[in-house]
């Protein structure tokens, strides 16, 4: 680990302006920035600690929704009994991932920024487009087992690793963002890149911006979700797939639905197309695997990841049976 300059942060304003200055990085919970520092992964040269920031609410809004502050710890967000209640796909989400000591650490912004595990980024060994731009990517000719098949270009095959933020991207969950120039919002589809040509910019987030809270919006029928996750053992580990499912069955017919996918996009995957294939048509078996072909049909395999398609395919129909039963 290289030395760095050490700021506390008392308050937004102090954040935003030490982050701008001395190639600086946010640092809450620490739990996926720490790892990355002390593989001299990430370098910076200045950490600004924002755990004085009052960033740690959740607060009920009167259209519905809720707002989640960036410092809210994934534990408290997992219990909080209003999500519990109304967005249960992502208390599942949130529990299904990581261990109980770090989710009692790692906060809701610091998930939104945690960096993909491909074992080549982590590697200082192998060539990594996100670790060193133009210097290539080992995934795509090497062990590819884990690695995404949507979202992937000629330079980047890392998938993401969040559970948290698969169900989000279900939600259509809004962040807030402030900066010296003042506060907007991303949606959460355009927060997370892409890796294209530039897998190293992987947020809409400059640096001198902080994220201070998350905003779920009403969703009518986001209390009939549910989050499922396939992977190699039964805790501790992240995703080969997921699905994050939520839907507004009327008289048998889906009138709306919300599907996310994860484990296999080098983001968090929402799939209008599969959305598409649900809405208008009847809650059965028959309709749920067209929602899966439709999620799958651009998804391009590798060497060792063809599986995961398949995989994929089964999880979203097990996690659509689960909320929508079968008619």
């Amino acid at each position: 680990m290289e030395s760095f300059r050490y700021i506390r942060a008392q308050d937004n304003q102090a954040a935003i302006r030490a982050a701008g200055i001395n190639e600086a990085k946010f640092i809450a919970g620490g739990t996926n920035m720490l790892d990355l520092m002390k593989l001299n992964i990430e370098t910076p040269k200045q950490l600004v600690d924002i755990n004085k920031l009052s960033l740690y609410k959740i607060e009920e809004l009167q259209n519905g929704g809720i707002r989640i502050g960036a410092l809210v710890k994934n534990s408290d967000l997992a219990y909080h009994p209003f999500i519990v209640k109304n967005y249960p796909v992502l208390s599942e989400a949130l529990l299904s991932g990581a261990s109980p000591q770090l989710r009692n650490m790692a906060s809701v912004g610091g998930n939104l920024m945690q960096r993909t595990r491909c074992p080549y980024f982590y590697s200082t060994d192998f060539a990594c487009n996100k670790r060193l731009p133009g210097s290539g990517c080992g995934a795509i000719d090497g062990y590819n087992r884990n690695n995404a098949v949507l979202g992937t270009s000629d330079k980047c095959i890392a998938t993401h690793p969040s559970d948290m933020c698969v169900a989000m991207a279900a939600l259509g969950a809004i962040i807030h963002i402030q900066s010296p120039k003042g506060i907007r919002t991303i949606p959460f589809s355009e927060f997370h890149l892409i890796p294209g040509q530039t897998p190293h910019i992987e947020h809409a987030i400059k640096p001198d911006e902080l994220i201070t809270h998350v905003e779920l919006p009403a969703l009518s029928f986001a209390s009939k979700s549910h989050y499922l996750k396939v992977r190699d053992r039964a805790s501790y580990e992240f995703a080969l797939a997921s699905a994050a499912v939520a839907l507004d069955i009327q008289g048998g017919i889906i009138k709306g639905a919300r599907i996310a996918l994860g484990g296999i996009g080098t983001k968090p995957w929402r799939s209008p197309e599969a959305e598409k294939a649900l809405i208008g048509a009847p809650a059965n078996n028959e309709t749920y695997k067209k929602a899966a072909d439709a999620a799958l049909a651009e998804a391009k395999p590798y060497t060792d990841n063809a599986f995961k398609i398949e995989l994929a395919k089964r999880t979203l129909v097990r996690a659509l049976t689960t909320v929508g039963g079968m008619s």
